[in-house]
């Protein structure tokens, strides 16, 4: 089916309510419990389309559109949805704080395999998902507070507003503080022999050509030496323990691990806990929390931020410090990915991360690195080509386009996902190993394809990425419970992949009244706010369709010429308000011919068969006489 990202949001919006909101009170927790980061993903299902599309604005009462109205009639009248979300913004705050400081817990969404699982202080334990998702939730709440005090007239209204978010904002930006500084603390340089177990994992994916190891070594080192040089020079906030830069004969990588990583420096300048608390997560960067973290810095980044002057001097300085690393870990995983001359080792499928473990979802979050990259530096056509063509593939690998076999390892991807070593966890209480479950492959390469196609500027590339983006849609569509608590919102996967050859559900039994993964149906509404932004921007300009517009309208406009010289100056007969008519129409394309190419063509087109049909008749008359 067509992406309609208007549509589509609303019907979760829609099922969102009818799940979470009953009688005037708003209902925590999903599938996987209530915990700080699931129920930040259950509140951005509302706020994120609210502060980042302008037609789902809900700060003016007198500017929200009637569809949305209707959808959101459960909340109240229109000058009652605004203080409901603050309401519920303030809920949520209160909910994750302990003796006035933001609490960052993973809880349920830790998994052990131990009998005995996580002890309480493990579940206690911050996570870079935490931090990002925070991070998202607390800007996405002061610009909507901005918005909402703005729009509010009278002075006896705007003094009880704000006496009703004055402590929510000052909520926000303590927790939005906290944050920052857990993601600074938690971005990690790795130092790699390439002799070790590390040094011949990363050498096996680098090394496409089968050149000496040592050759391999010296090209990485001159294809990093500018990261390297910045990271060594300008990376002063927080420098990674044991981390040498030094010594170029090392190979390193950079990213963020899955928490606040053992033995990290303590900040100084800012009173939080979190600036100077133990951290246990081993010093080596995870390909999911990396990009899960830029993924929040991201929005950190973003102009409006600047525009709208959301950060305290403190929160800049931690803004700069992000954006450093932000910009430094996308370089380095963007470089690598293409490193040498031949092929790229993101196309050798599935990516060995440096720990030896391989996988398709690995190769996904590779893929979505560059793609930030190329977002942030001007994309290249043919880079955009070879990444669409991965795209391709790992939607193939992943079962996204093709359909399952029999005892599929790919099912692995979605169902139960992949599992993540949280190394270093095991230290809290001598507790047992815990793991990380990613199973967002599937909206994760629709998020990356629609961002490729936003940048790409070839028409082919553009019409397979949007081909390969509704495709993937269509799969999801089918993920979504049909009926239960949780209709209309995600992930009933058992849907699109437990069906035998007689349709029949085979491998897991469905649970339709099982509450809804709000770890998922985030992330879905990520993907269509990305939609609404792609479908926003101008239409693909063609030049050989400019180029064949600019001749039509070059001939149009002549022929016009022609015609208004056979007219005289107190002609105003039915052939005068024809031409100015296709006047009108010429003046109109030449307006769009830049923009929308196709459309001038069209007009040019309707000009000069008007313009045709005048010549036809004005000779008939001259054959009449």
């Amino acid at each position: 089916m067509r992406i309609q990202p208007r549509r589509q949001i609303l019907n979760v919006w829609s099922s969102l309510l009818a799940a979470c909101y009953q009688d005037n009170a708003w209902i925590w927790g999903g599938r996987d419990g209530s915990n700080s980061i699931s129920d930040a993903e259950q509140l951005l299902c509302l706020l994120y389309p609210a502060t980042q599309i302008g037609s789902f604005a809900l700060h003016n009462p007198d500017r929200i559109a009637d569809d949305v109205r209707t959808i959101l009639k459960p909340l109240g009248r229109e000058r009652r949805i605004g203080m409901k979300i603050v309401e519920v913004l303030d809920d949520y705050l209160l909910r994750y704080e302990h003796d006035e400081q933001p609490v960052f817990a993973a809880g349920s969404y830790l998994r052990a395999t131990d009998a005995a699982g996580a002890t309480d202080r493990q579940r206690s334990v911050d996570v870079v998902d935490a931090y990002s998702m925070s991070l998202t939730v607390c800007l996405a709440g002061l610009q909507f507070l901005r918005a909402l005090r703005e729009s509010t007239g009278g002075s006896g209204e705007q003094q009880r507003l704000e006496q009703l978010i004055k402590p929510v904002e000052a909520r926000l930006n303590k927790r939005l503080t906290a944050a920052m500084v857990g993601l600074v603390r938690s971005f990690v340089v790795q130092s790699v022999d390439p002799d070790s177990e590390t040094g011949e994992a990363m050498l096996s994916m680098f090394n496409q050509t089968g050149a000496e190891p040592d050759a391999v070594v010296s090209g990485v080192a001159r294809r990093l030496e500018r990261v390297r040089g910045r990271l060594r020079r300008d990376v002063t906030l927080n420098k990674t323990p044991q981390a040498d830069l030094e010594s170029e004969g090392l190979m390193f990588e950079c990213g963020w691990s899955w928490g606040v990583v053992k033995d990290a420096e303590i900040i100084d300048f800012i009173d939080v806990p979190i600036a100077k608390s133990e951290g246990f997560a081993i010093a080596r960067p995870y390909l999911y929390f990396t990009i899960t973290a830029l993924d929040g810095i991201n929005d950190l980044t973003q102009p409006r931020t600047r525009e709208l002057d959301l950060l305290d001097a403190e929160q800049r300085r931690l803004a700069d410090a992000l954006q450093l690393r932000w910009d430094l870990a996308q370089r380095y995983w963007s470089a690598m990915a293409r490193y040498g001359d031949g092929d790229w080792p993101l196309e050798d499928i599935p990516w060995r991360t440096s720990d030896g473990e391989e996988s398709d979802y690995f190769s996904l979050c590779v893929s979505g690195l560059l793609i930030q990259d190329l977002i942030a530096r001007e994309a290249d056509d043919d880079d955009l080509t070879r990444a669409t063509l991965i795209f391709d593939e790992l939607a193939r690998r992943g079962r996204i386009t093709r359909r399952l076999t029999e005892d599929d390892p790919a099912l692995g991807l979605h169902v139960p996902g992949v599992l993540l070593t949280l190394h270093g966890i095991e230290t809290i209480d001598q507790g047992p190993l815990l793991y990380w479950s990613v199973s967002d492959y599937a909206p994760m390469l629709l998020k990356r394809i629609l961002q490729a196609a936003q940048l790409s500027r070839t028409l082919s590339t553009r019409r397979r990425l949007l081909a390969l983006a509704q495709a993937t849609m269509d799969h999801l569509e089918q993920r979504a419970f049909p009926s239960g608590p949780a209709k209309g919102l995600w992930d009933d996967a058992a849907r699109a992949f437990e069906r035998s050859s007689s349709g029949e559900y085979t491998r897991t039994t469905r649970d339709e009244t099982a509450p809804p993964s709000w770890y998922f149906t985030e992330r879905i509404i990520e993907c269509l706010v990305v939609a609404e932004s792609t479908y926003l921007n101008p239409p693909f300009r063609s030049p050989t369709s400019l180029t064949r517009a600019l001749e039509l309208l070059d001939e149009a406009d002549h022929l016009l010429n022609q015609r208004f010289l056979e007219l005289s100056e107190r002609d105003n007969t039915p052939n005068r308000r024809a031409l100015e008519s296709v006047e009108k129409n010429l003046l109109r394309a030449s307006k769009l011919i830049d923009e929308r190419p196709g459309t001038a063509f069209s007009l040019c087109v309707d000009a000069l068969r008007e313009l045709d049909g005048l010549e036809v008749a004005s000779l008939d008359a001259m054959r009449g006489e």
